[in-house]
């Protein structure tokens, strides 16, 4: 707890007559303020009262303040749409994001994954990795009342390699883990773009083998299978991280230019290719070494790329490795070699992929790869990685343009209503025996027409109809009406099923 500042205002803050001061006149004096820019000043001849509208308040860069929210006397009007950027899931909504997520949690586990999550607040630290990386200036950030710099959750990776260094060797490798969560970045918005939105990930920890990319982009088929996709619809651009390399060390490009190239071949096909060559000529590459690699980043086959860098490197071995795994698997359809693919997130150093939509008219699906030296950079000892990231937005767009979304109507096994008012608890109590039993239950909760019943019954698609009638009820029995064939039957309540 703060030292108290001043005595003689502790006693003055406490006095009966400062209290009813206070109520009638509306004062406020902040004893210990949250922000350490507010000042306080009291001495026994003065006293310094504000409003807390014109307190100074911390803010962080998002424009988040740290202090409590003003609370206004009057009622206003407030704007019923979300946030720019975000969304509400109304009921036909969040019937419809539950079928996404439930379609990626049984794929993940029918390849042996386990489920985790982290938190949403997150320290700012583990974004804060490369200059030039988009990431940094979309971070929803700010300092909390303890002084920290937090930040909203852009991505899921980096809190799984927190929680991966924070376990150490309490657990056995290789880690199989999927998350499925929500992500915030302050972007431009475009179609199937939003400033937050879910992702599913799925990573691999402890293989350093391409078959750890080869069985994660299995996963991402068998998904896309499940939902109606085909490779008409949807395929993947591969390529390697090491490829960039391997041209760069051709010319002598210093090795920490490299994050910061990747950064800028990844927005080939967003900007202009003047453009691309201008930001290459300002992380110090001269004009042979970016012709020799736009020339390289343009190729789109293994034979080419041979051709170019030679037989014997690291990025032509991997990726030949994981074309033949592809044919092994069945998918090597879905796969395309395309050399400009390098992925805009600076800890990746090998193998990357994108799914993308074959229209061309959507941003990438998804899209991940070779992730081994993230761990040291946050303080740990580095393993292999590699994982990928699969976003709500852009696949739902899909769907909806292939006329894939499923139809998901609320459905309900059993409308129970009473017949009179006096027979509430009766219509209660046969709706808990059949929720005992697992069945789905809509009690109606009013005195309602049996005109507004059976159109409520159609609304949720109530396979019966239950109706609880005096004559029927002093003998122990129910009206059973199924909906479907129009049959209905007295039954027992004890036989209820």
């Amino acid at each position: 707890m703060p030292a108290i500042l001043n005595s003689s205002l502790f006693i003055l803050h406490h006095h009966p007559l400062f209290s009813t001061l206070r109520r009638h006149h509306h004062l406020n004096i902040s004893l210990f303020s949250p922000s350490r820019n507010t000042n306080l000043r009291a001495s026994s001849s003065s006293l310094s009262v504000e409003s807390s509208a014109n307190q100074n308040v911390r803010t962080g860069r998002s424009g988040s303040a740290t202090a409590p929210p003003v609370e206004h006397d009057t009622a206003q009007k407030i704007d019923v749409n979300p946030p720019k950027g975000t969304r509400d899931f109304p009921p036909e909504e969040m019937r419809l994001r539950n079928w996404l997520f439930s379609n990626f949690r049984e794929v993940s586990q029918q390849f042996g994954f386990e489920e985790v999550d982290f938190p949403v607040l997150e320290s700012e630290a583990l974004y804060i990795r490369k200059a030039g990386e988009e990431i940094r200036d979309q971070l929803y950030c700010f300092e909390d009342r303890g002084n920290r710099r937090v930040a909203l959750r852009p991505e899921l990776t980096p809190s799984l390699a927190r929680l991966v260094i924070q376990k150490g060797k309490s657990v056995s490798l290789p880690l199989k883990w999927f998350a499925i969560g929500q992500c915030w970045r302050y972007e431009r918005m475009t179609r199937g773009r939003r400033r937050e939105h879910y992702q599913w990930n799925m990573d691999i920890i402890g293989v350093p083998d391409v078959t750890a990319e080869a069985e994660l982009i299995s996963s991402i088929i068998t998904f896309f299978k499940r939902i109606g996709l085909t490779t008409s619809d949807v395929g993947f651009k591969v390529s390697s991280r090491k490829v960039l390399q391997e041209v760069l060390r051709c010319y002598s490009v210093p090795e920490n230019m490299f994050g910061r190239v990747c950064i800028i071949i990844d927005k080939i096909g967003k900007i202009p290719r003047d453009d691309i060559r201008k930001d290459l000529q300002s992380a110090d590459m001269s004009e042979v070494a970016i012709e020799e690699l736009l020339q390289v980043l343009s190729l789109n086959s293994l034979e080419k790329l041979e051709e170019k860098l030679g037989a014997s490197g690291e990025a032509l071995s991997d990726l030949k490795q994981l074309f033949s795994l592809a044919e092994k698997y069945g998918y090597s359809e879905w796969l395309q070699f395309d050399a400009s693919i390098v992925r805009g997130l600076a800890y990746y150093t090998g193998i990357v992929f994108e799914g993308f939509d074959r229209e061309g008219k959507l941003r990438a699906i998804c899209g991940g790869g070779r992730y081994d030296r993230l761990l040291s950079t946050f303080g740990g000892d580095d393993l292999p990685a590699c994982g990928f990231g699969f976003g709500d937005a852009v696949i739902l767009e899909l769907l909806k343009e292939r006329g894939l979304l499923p139809e998901l109507n609320l459905q309900v096994e059993n409308i129970v209503c009473s017949l009179d008012q006096e027979l509430q608890g009766a219509a209660s109590e046969v709706a808990s025996v059949l929720r005992e039993k697992g069945q789905s239950v809509d009690l109606v909760l009013e005195n309602k027409p049996l005109k507004w019943v059976f159109k409520r019954a159609a609304r949720i698609n109530a396979r019966r109809l239950i109706l609880v009638g005096k004559v029927e009820w002093e003998k122990g029995m129910v009206n059973v009406k199924t909906l479907s064939t129009g049959e209905q039957l007295e039954i027992k309540l004890d036989e209820l099923e």
